[in-house]
């Protein structure tokens, strides 16, 4: 094994698999024409255009005067006063930040802050939409009431015009002669798009999903005006310099940008589809893209049976069922993460179809992925989280960039401790799903407290935490979360005779 560079010997981190080798070994994508070839192109080309979007996220989130920008603020404005919501845009901002574990408080629930919030979303654009599926997602980070309020947001996206998904199909493959019929009314609608079932001239059965019309535009415009926002509240705010609610824009401009091209969601869907066959977890199912009917703004894929797990009826769930399903949705999340460093970036309910003893995970806008000594990072995190030991945790934090160099790490670890220490004597060394939020969230405004930064990907893995304790919730709400999610590490790292704990675990593995 390797040693890092001016580690004093330490051993590197194992290096992640092949993803070429992964796409070509894998014969679920095999089974699609072209899928396999298709596969190996878009994920080098994949990589060059999430750079190219995270360059445009740094640029729209400088704050510039531009035409269109002076425009879409005049309008902004114009939504705040009829709405009667001055404090309107920023509330919205701290809230949002406040979601992904950002050093800012939420603004008080009892001035009518929260109403006012929710009146410019839904006066707002397509980016205001965004930030309040932020908060809605965020339980046991922000007070109950935010997260209440803003639950509209993942649920009541209106449906576009009768045809205007046809239309947009239309355009992108110059006809309709691939379907032999279209379901005209939506299977789900979100802000960025719509899904629809139908049928291929062969009889297969597919899902498609349309890009609303004018939306990249209208994200730009909103990004640009949100930069002006967090501009002018940085100079008059101590709160939101200290929380650098503008690195949050950024953030947030990155991972909705990314959203909004349905190639990279095609790309993220085929490699997961081979990341999960190769971990053996049949009972975990990722639909597999059609390459000839994906563009930019329309994806085609298979149809996976099941329903939101939201949605089961309790005999679904009850007793051991509901155990086991929990135990391999964890299983599916944790293993793709640490073996292949890869992992779904949007776990809420509707993106996880319960089908018997067998699951699928859909809509993969948003992915993760982490670099072999990210991984590494992640899993002393993950350990040192289940035993409550602080200064493995911000020693694993350092991996990612989160901690400035000149922060005080022993007064940073000295506070995380005694609020662990806290915490565990109040949940008597367990975490259930109703503790998992309220853990993760002081552990989040601690750190951040001492210098902590949230990089994209630790965002996407601790929502994911978050998501996985609202899945507990449903079907198997006794289930002890960290008992389950150390029981998966120990057995993943027996495997290959503990090779991979080896060059994960610092000390004995």
């Amino acid at each position: 094994m390797s040693t890092s560079p001016g580690s004093g010997g330490a051993p590197s981190p194992p290096p992640l698999p092949s993803r070429p080798a992964l796409l070509r070994g894998s014969a679920r994508l095999a089974a699609v024409d072209g899928l396999t070839a298709w596969s190996l192109e878009a994920q080098a080309s994949a990589e060059t255009r999430r750079a190219a979007l995270a360059r445009e996220a740094e640029r729209l989130s400088s704050p510039r005067l531009w035409p269109d920008t002076i425009g879409s603020l005049a309008t902004t404005t114009w939504r705040v006063a009829r709405a009667a919501a001055p404090d309107a845009p920023l509330a919205l901002l701290s809230a949002a930040a406040a979601a992904t574990g950002l050093p800012v408080a939420p603004p008080t629930t009892a001035d009518g802050t929260i109403e006012r919030a929710n009146r410019l979303v839904r006066a707002g654009g397509p980016a205001y939409v965004k930030l309040g599926q932020f908060i809605a997602s965020a339980g046991g980070l922000l007070p109950d009431e935010w997260v209440e309020a803003f639950a509209w947001c993942r649920d009541e996206a209106p449906p576009m015009p009768p045809g205007a998904a046809e239309e947009v199909v239309r355009r992108e493959l110059g006809d309709l002669d691939a379907f032999a019929s279209i379901d005209p009314e939506p299977l789900a609608t979100g802000s960025i798009g719509q899904v629809h079932r139908a049928t291929l001239r062969d009889g297969t059965e597919v899902v498609f999903k349309v890009r609303r019309p004018g939306l990249r535009r209208a994200f730009r415009s909103d990004i640009e005006t949100l930069a002006l926002v967090c501009a002018a509240a940085d100079r008059v705010h101590q709160g939101v310099r200290a929380a650098n609610l503008p690195g949050f824009v950024t953030l947030f401009a990155q991972l909705t940008l990314e959203e909004l091209d349905f190639r990279l969601e095609a790309a993220n869907l085929v490699e997961s589809v081979a990341v999960l066959e190769d971990l053996g977890a049949g009972d975990i199912r990722v639909p597999r893209p059609y390459p000839a009917l994906t563009t930019e703004r329309l994806l085609v894929m298979e149809l996976l049976p099941g329903v939101s797990y939201a949605r089961l009826p309790a005999e679904a769930v009850a007793g051991a069922a509901g155990e086991r399903l929990f135990a391999a949705g964890v299983r599916g999340v944790l293993e793709a993460t640490i073996v292949h460093g890869l992992f779904h970036g949007d776990l809420h309910a509707g993106n996880v179809l319960v089908d018997g003893d067998r699951f699928s995970m859909v809509d993969f806008g948003m992915c993760g992925r982490l670099d072999a000594a990210q991984r590494a990072g992640l899993v002393r995190f993950l350990l040192g989280f289940a035993a409550s030991d602080a200064r493995a945790q911000v020693e694993a934090m350092r991996t990612f960039g989160a901690i400035d160099g000149d922060a005080d790490v022993e007064a940073l670890v000295a506070s995380l401790q005694r609020d662990l220490s806290r915490l565990d004597a109040r949940a008597d060394g367990q975490v259930t799903f109703d503790r998992l939020g309220e853990t993760l969230g002081r552990l989040l405004r601690t750190l951040a407290a001492g210098g902590f930064r949230m990089p994209k990907e630790l965002v996407l893995f601790f929502k994911n935490l978050l998501y996985l304790s609202g899945f507990a919730a449903s079907v198997a709400p006794d289930a002890d979360v960290l008992a389950v999610v150390t029981g998966i590490l120990t057995d993943l790292f027996s495997r290959d005779g503990g090779t991979l704990a080896a060059g994960l675990v610092p000390g004995p593995a």
